[in-house]
């Protein structure tokens, strides 16, 4: 089946390149999609360069301005318009690494949804402090909780799709951001009975660059999550 990896981008000149190719070298069948969200580090311009070289690279570039999840629904919109069956989100920093991407890849033979997970059996996180690996198992705690749940890593950024899942969701209605959009984009395909499994991971932090993340975008995310349950989409 046809699979693209979409990559949201801002400002990972040091991280695409390599990524891609890293991508591309293990994967034959899969295309890359590098949605870049106007960066200013010439991000942009590496993704084009790789376009020129591969027919499996595509630039995509939303309206300036655009948030994570703004980029990630240009993508998957893009990918369904291109007739791709199987679409995986994951980031730019190699927190996500491209050797996991055949663990989701096989997990879609079964399942509609597969999450790279960090809290399964055989999951973890490497280079994280031990406050921040408490606030983000409380955080999978308390979204597990509220929105009712089964999963352990509801937050992750590294995730397959089968196309009718994105058919289905209506992921352009999503108003939640970073976090708060992973989880919502879950909690609906849940919602609807999608099957969704997870598989585990390694996760890294970021090897080059600063993080995008920042404590008000968190404290949004818990707020978020309120505001879905009290929604009941």
């Amino acid at each position: 089946m046809r699979t693209v990896i979409c990559i949201p981008t801002y400002n990972e000149c040091d991280n695409l390149a390599p990524l891609v190719e890293e991508i591309l070298a293990s994967i034959d069948a899969v295309d890359v999609m590098v949605i870049d969200g106007h960066s200013t580090d010439g991000t942009a311009d590496i993704a084009r360069d790789l376009a020129k070289k591969s027919d499996r690279v595509s630039l995509v570039q939303p309206v300036a301005g655009g948030s994570v999840a703004t980029a990630y629904a240009e993508g998957f919109r893009q990918a369904l318009r291109d007739g791709y069956e199987q679409i995986v989100q994951m980031d730019a920093d190699f927190s996500h690494q491209p050797r996991y991407l055949k663990h989701l890849l096989e997990g879609l033979q079964t399942s509609d949804v597969v999450i790279g997970s960090r809290y399964v059996a055989g999951g973890s996180v490497d280079q994280w402090s031990l406050a921040r690996r408490l606030v983000s198992r409380a955080g999978n705690v308390y979204v597990g909780t509220v929105l009712q749940m089964p999963y352990q890593d509801t937050t992750s950024g590294f995730v397959a799709f089968r196309r009718h899942v994105l058919e289905a969701v209506d992921f352009e209605e999503l108003q939640g951001e970073g976090r708060a959009f992973q989880v919502e984009l879950k909690y609906r395909a849940h919602r609807l009975g999608f099957t969704i499994t997870e598989v585990p991971i390694h996760f890294w932090d970021r090897v080059v660059g600063s993080s995008k993340l920042t404590t008000m975008s968190a404290v949004d995310s818990l707020v978020n999550v309120l505001k879905v349950r009290l929604k009941g989409d």
